[in-house]
């Protein structure tokens, strides 16, 4: 990851080294990574689209 992104690991990492990382980028968009991915694969996504991905994933959770 380049050093001059400001990285956030999830809070809901586990000790090891398979965790999502997200930072924004310069035009206000938002980069997603994993740690353990020796490629550097980063997606990039929409703040909105960003959002609805993790209001749904935490719709999801409290489903069960």
């Amino acid at each position: 990851m380049p050093a001059y992104d400001h990285w956030q690991k999830s809070s809901h990492c586990a000790q090891g080294d398979s965790c999502v990382h997200v930072a924004t980028d310069v035009g206000g968009g938002v980069k997603v990574t994993e740690s353990s991915d020796p490629t550097g694969a980063i997606l990039r996504t929409t703040p909105a689209a960003w959002a609805a991905l993790v209001r749904t994933l935490k719709e999801g959770h409290r489903q069960g």
